[in-house]
């Protein structure tokens, strides 16, 4: 029997979206998952904070079991922005915190500009106002691109081949659970990416994938709360001179480099670990 329960919401223009609820008595957590990412992104996380915590693990549009949009230009940050609006609206979230990997810490910061007040603090996981344009690059490269596998030990060789810059330590059991966690499997038995690849249509445009806005004064919006920087050390999106003007601007940032991995660090690493229970503390004690 699953630890979570499955929720549904809908979005303005008519999408079935879907989130995992794990019960918990302390504030709730809502983990918003990166761009190609979907709930299993945070299932470890859940598991170790599941009962302190209400886990709300959200899948964007055209993730996971959330339903694929009919226009793929619906595929950018503030349609997301939108849509997780709804859904704290929905459930009536009076107060809570948000952990956001890469396009989820994007969302993140943009949500905590509409709910001062409610969010108590916030978790930004490898991303920042600034993009470098190599990792931009390397994102575009791949994003979209319809593959599949016969198993999933092919699976995992296949995300290794693409991905071991970013996590040069990883053997074969950390590269099938990231299969696991990256994949689906179909019906007719192939193993494929679990996203829409569609969600690459607004990269084909100049600026695509960005966030549309100016990301340094929506940071402003963190300043008041405990925030967690997580960066990977060898990262090509998140820069450390990003980060450390990221740490000057928010007085109440903490940063956690992990070192020997890139984009982006899973959430499970020593460092993130006791780095989550930190910000959790601070939190708790800002009361």
């Amino acid at each position: 029997m699953a630890d979570w329960d499955d929720g549904y919401w809908w979005s303005a223009d008519g999408l079935r979206l879907h989130y995992r609820d794990y019960p918990g008595e302390g504030l709730p957590i809502l983990c918003i998952p990166g761009l190609t990412r979907n709930a299993r992104d945070f299932a470890d996380v859940a598991d170790r904070l599941k009962g302190r915590h209400r886990l709300i693990l959200i899948e964007l549009r055209g993730r996971g079991e959330s339903a694929y949009a009919k226009d793929p230009m619906s595929y950018v940050p503030l349609t997301y922005l939108q849509d997780v609006q709804l859904l704290i609206d929905e459930l009536k979230l009076d107060r809570f915190i948000m952990f956001g990997t890469s396009l989820g810490g994007m969302i993140t910061a943009l949500l905590a500009t509409s709910n001062a007040g409610r969010l108590a603090g916030a978790l930004i996981n490898d991303v920042g106002p600034v993009i470098d344009p190599a990792g931009m690059a390397r994102i575009r490269s791949y994003v979209g691109k319809s593959i599949s596998y016969p198993t999933w030990l092919h699976a995992a060789r296949g995300i290794a081949e693409t991905q071991t810059s970013n996590f040069p330590d990883f053997g074969l059991h950390d590269w099938l659970a990231m299969a696991k966690r990256l994949c689906r499997l179909t019906p007719a038995g192939r193993i494929v990416y679990d996203y829409d690849m569609a969600i690459a249509e607004p990269f084909r445009v100049p600026g695509g994938g960005e966030p549309g806005v100016d990301m340094w004064p929506v940071l402003n919006a963190l300043k008041d709360i405990p925030t967690l920087l997580v960066r990977g050390g060898l990262s090509d999106l998140l820069k450390p001179d990003t980060a450390k003007r990221m740490l000057e601007t928010l007085p109440q940032m903490e940063e956690v480099v992990i070192g020997r991995v890139g984009h982006t660090p899973t959430l499970s690493e020593p460092p993130c670990i006791a780095g989550i229970d930190r910000l959790l503390a601070r939190i708790a004690a800002a009361g």
